[in-house]
């Protein structure tokens, strides 16, 4: 197969490729927990892993040739992007919980005892409110953090310069609107992912500081 064929390939078939990746990401971890804890496989686990971390690579790769080829952004890359974003930090924390609810479910049924100390001062550590409340505001600090770098860089690059940010974070009546007609961008896609991820960032504002002003509701 021709590289000219090669790129149509992947143009024509990018949905399709990146939800088989996903599924095999999906499979490779399932992979690596059970080798690592049914099998005690130490270094063929960490083969699972390292495949499961390339599949992330290959979509990032996807999504760069797909952009280079069609010269636009589209919604296929701002959801690569999503998915990547989460996977490198909420992700993470996601996992490590997985880690060890599957380490001690997987213990009692070989009935051995996987946890290690500091896995159940974790823990014991994760189910304190003043930990559950750290967690969540530093949590929400990175959102935060990648929610305003995200909306500076859509302004610099499809934003309306006819008015100032400022003009339409004080006027929210374009947030009603269709398309992009009366909104911060120029680019249709942007702005109905800008109103989508405002909602997502409202709501997660509103749980994640509440472990901060009602721990002990939270903990209960």
């Amino acid at each position: 197969m021709g590289y000219d064929a090669m790129l149509d390939l992947l143009v024509n078939y990018q949905w399709e490729i990146f939800i088989g990746l996903e599924i095999l990401s999906f499979f490779l971890l399932v992979a690596f927990l059970l080798v690592r804890y049914i099998f005690a496989k130490g270094p063929i686990s960490r083969l699972f892993l390292v495949c499961f971390l390339l599949t992330m690579v290959l979509e990032v790769a996807l999504a760069w040739i797909i952009f280079n080829e069609t010269g636009e952004l589209s919604t296929f890359q701002v959801v690569i992007g999503i998915f990547i974003v989460y996977a490198v930090t909420f992700g993470i924390n996601d996992f490590k919980k997985l880690d060890l609810y599957i380490k001690e479910k997987i213990g009692r049924w070989r009935g051995v005892q996987l946890l290690t100390d500091h896995d159940i001062e974790q823990m014991n550590r994760g189910k304190d409110p003043a930990v559950i409340a750290r967690k969540n505001r530093t949590w929400w600090y990175i959102h935060a953090s990648i929610f305003i770098i995200a909306h500076y860089l859509f302004w610099q690059y499809v934003g309306d310069q006819s008015n100032s940010f400022i003009y339409y974070l004080t006027d929210f009546s374009w947030f009603g609107n269709e398309g992009a007609e009366g909104s911060p961008y120029t680019h249709e896609m942007i702005a109905q992912v800008s109103k989508v991820w405002s909602i997502i960032f409202v709501v997660d504002t509103v749980l994640s500081w509440s472990y901060t002003v009602y721990p002990e509701k939270n903990n209960g």
